[in-house]
């Protein structure tokens, strides 16, 4: 199955999980209609500088950032990190993350939640 980019659907949300500013996600494949039952995200997510995804903690899922362009500060499990393009970040069950677009650019990022079955 071929997807152009052109396709995706876009949901703008703001202060996400207690973050600032808004979160564009450029929705990859749709949940329950394309992705496998135990994916329950595939989406590019766009953060101006500044804007960011509050912490919060995943429950019986795991969920994948993938740094694709921008600088990113993540808060895994209370320890900050700064991340660049090509990094990524694995929460698991039971841990904590959150976002931050820290650079003058916008962060972009691949994020993929799988739920455990």
């Amino acid at each position: 199955m071929l997807k152009k980019s052109t396709e995706s659907r876009l949901e703008v949300r703001n202060n996400v999980r207690g973050g600032s500013g808004d979160a564009a996600f450029h929705h990859i494949w749709s949940k329950g209609t394309e992705l496998n039952p135990n994916m329950r995200l595939c989406a590019r997510i766009v953060l101006e500088p500044g804007c960011s995804i509050g912490y919060h903690i995943h429950e019986k899922e795991d969920e994948i950032y993938y740094i694709l362009s921008g600088t990113a500060e993540t808060g895994d499990n209370g320890e900050v990190r700064v991340l660049h393009p090509g990094d990524s970040t694995l929460t698991r069950s039971g841990e904590g993350h959150s976002i931050l677009c820290k650079g003058p650019e916008k962060l972009e990022i691949l994020a993929v939640i799988v739920a455990y079955s």
